[in-house]
């Protein structure tokens, strides 16, 4: 992800790629063979040969004869498009044109690059002849076919070769062809989108050293990072509900990842990652509605309503819970629970979830362990990585979670708070 120009809001660009693997059947696997010896093949179809060979006839829909039939090399481009930006994903880093072109003995045209040299734009024109060019090392793939040339052209590209070329390695006589079963593609997509207001906030926020969540003043839920809504009370959020966060907080689960090999692979060895609940703070950051708050329509003073929220001492006595019996989510409600010295009864704290650990073993991890974030220094900080979502991601400007060696606190009070 990289961001553009900061003439308006910040500009992410994301992009999702994987490879996947499809098989080419006994047609197009012959085609792709036919490459790698510098050799094009259509498939004859009643009257005519269909190049590249389709399985079934595109007009009748009638499976084709399965007889392949040499085509070319010269052939005529029948149309043709300029692209004279090519990105990342064209076959050429280079002006080139997209054409569609009829190879001599085919009866319908094939898609493919042409690399018009030197001239650019100004070679190309219906009727243009051109002739193809190999990779040299060829893997079994479809762009085994680099691109095609005018007629006549020189090829300057290391590692591209002509038909002739390419079929005189190895020498004669050549085994029959062997259809290539499988081929692998890559799958991408890039989109772009704009930072919305709440998210530049927080990416300012880490660039300084501070977490910053927002807090519903509905139902006290804090969100990291800020949203701008309520996903509960489905309510707009502002600025004015940002609260500054601590570093610090307690782990309320975690999770051993066992890498296995997949394309752009950083991590080999198993990591772990964390829910981190943080700290309260001064605001009060994350504590439901007191004694002292102003009621609300929907809710009497001292007591909340479903989702865990607080039972005041003047509330009916529930016939479901008692003093001291289980509550949501596995935690004790009761005048006997242990005091928290970070969470207090009644408390909606800030989670921040797929946090990574540093200076402690995998093994080491565990339920109410505490810890702090480790900052990057100031200078190398950034929030290119950033984006709208995310589940309280500090990427770039904290390495990770490390213990402070402060005991541990109470298992039972946190297991039950996953992020």
């Amino acid at each position: 992800m990289s961001s553009g120009a900061r003439s308006g809001p910040r500009i992410v660009t994301n992009t999702v790629e994987f490879p996947y693997r499809r098989s080419l059947g006994p047609v197009i696997g012959t085609f792709v063979a036919a490459l790698a010896r510098g050799q094009i093949l259509g498939v004859r179809s009643g009257e005519r040969v269909l190049c590249p060979p389709l399985e079934y006839d595109p007009d009748t829909g009638a499976a084709t004869s399965g007889e392949f039939v040499a085509v070319g090399p010269v052939g005529t481009v029948r149309s043709w498009t300029w692209v004279s930006e090519p990105n990342a994903r064209h076959p050429l880093d280079r002006p080139f044109a997209f054409a569609l072109i009829q190879l001599d003995g085919a009866g319908t045209s094939l898609l493919h690059a042409v690399d018009a040299g030197g001239e650019g734009e100004g070679a190309m024109r219906t009727g243009l002849r051109v002739v193809p060019r190999f990779r040299a090392e060829p893997k079994g793939r479809t762009d085994d076919l680099a691109y095609f040339v005018p007629e006549g052209a020189e090829t300057t590209d290391p590692g591209v070769v002509d038909g002739a070329t390419l079929a005189a390695v190895g020498g004669e006589p050549r085994a029959p062809l062997e259809p290539v079963e499988t081929m692998e593609f890559w799958s991408s997509l890039t989109y772009k989108e704009a930072l919305s207001a709440a998210s530049e906030r927080y990416a300012r926020s880490l660039l300084a050293g501070r977490l910053l969540g927002q807090r519903c003043p509905t139902c006290a839920k804090v969100y990291v990072p800020p949203r701008d809504f309520c996903a509960i009370d489905g309510i707009p959020l502002n600025e004015g509900d940002d609260l500054a966060l601590p570093d610090r907080g307690v782990i309320t689960n975690f999770t051993i990842v066992t890498p296995v090999k997949y394309p752009g692979q950083k991590e080999t060895e198993p990591f772990v990652r964390v829910s981190v609940l943080l700290d309260e703070v001064d605001a009060p950051v994350g504590q439901r509605a007191g004694e002292n708050d102003l009621p609300s329509p929907a809710r009497r003073p001292g007591s909340e309503g479903a989702e865990g929220q607080r039972t005041g001492e003047n509330d009916l006595p529930s016939p479901v819970r008692q003093p001291g019996s289980e509550g949501t989510e596995g935690q004790r409600t009761g005048e006997n629970d242990l005091p928290s010295p970070v969470r207090q009864p009644g408390s909606e704290g800030a989670m921040m979830g797929l946090q990574p650990v540093v200076d402690v073993s995998n093994e080491e991890v565990r339920v109410g362990m505490r810890v702090e974030a480790v900052w990057l220094p100031e200078a190398e900080r950034n929030a290119d990585e950033l984006g709208n979502r995310g589940w309280g991601s500090a990427s770039g400007a904290i390495t990770g979670w490390r213990p402070t060696g402060e005991p541990d606190l109470p298992v039972e009070r946190y297991i039950d708070r996953v992020f």
